[in-house]
């Protein structure tokens, strides 16, 4: 499916879903890059019923927003819309790539839609580049989540499901600061590795956490 080029926009919209016919949904991911805890993928269908609701105008890519205003659009989010949030572990992602890894968890995600709302979409615009393998067309949107309102709320949930994890494990590990760095490879994290050792939750395929076993 050849890509469709749409106007500058300052939010995302509806207008590439409108592009096209039946039940198109919107997925993304959260936690390619950390040194710690799984990747979280997130599929979101947006009813037509539900499309005039306020708060639309205040959804956008989860990186523009505060961790705050993720948290209020996350609960409406879930409200409003069809959605299915999966995740690939942190053994998954050394054993097949962070890349494959986060392709699995955007999969399962649209799966997880479909099983708990029983139906399938006819296309999934998908965040970025790559096509996870899914059982219904598929077109790639680079920086989707600035571009469609779809792919903007799976920004949110996959950003704010995995944020939760990450601080859920932060009271068992708070020594890596996790409740504030969500796992990236922060001055502190890195700190707190060469201090405290590698965790099962860390991805020992990633350079930094390598490098700390090898020692």
């Amino acid at each position: 499916m050849s890509s469709r080029l749409l106007p500058k926009r300052s939010r995302p919209d509806l207008s590439l879903e409108d592009q096209f016919d039946g039940i198109v949904c919107g997925l993304d991911e959260a936690g390619r890059g950390p040194l710690a805890g799984p990747v979280v993928a997130a599929c979101v269908y947006i009813p037509h019923e539900v499309r005039s609701e306020s708060f639309w105008a205040q959804v956008n890519d989860s990186k523009k927003l505060t961790g705050k205003k993720r948290d209020e659009l996350y609960d409406l989010i879930i409200a409003h819309t069809h959605y299915g949030i999966a995740e690939s572990s942190v053994e998954e992602i050394d054993d097949i790539n962070i890349l494959q890894a986060s392709l699995l968890a955007m999969s399962r995600s649209l799966d997880t839609m479909s099983s708990t709302f029983r139906f399938r979409p006819a296309l999934a615009l998908v965040d970025g580049n790559r096509k996870p393998k899914l059982s219904c067309q598929i077109q790639t949107v680079v920086k989707g989540d600035s571009i469609s309102l779809s792919i903007a709320a799976a920004s949110i949930l996959a950003k704010v499901t995995r944020d939760r994890i990450m601080k859920d494990l932060c009271h068992e590990f708070p020594m890596y600061g996790w409740r504030r760095n969500a796992g990236y490879g922060t001055a502190e994290h890195l700190r707190a590795i060469n201090d405290h050792g590698v965790t099962d939750h860390h991805r020992r395929s990633f350079a930094p956490v390598r490098d700390a076993l090898a020692i």
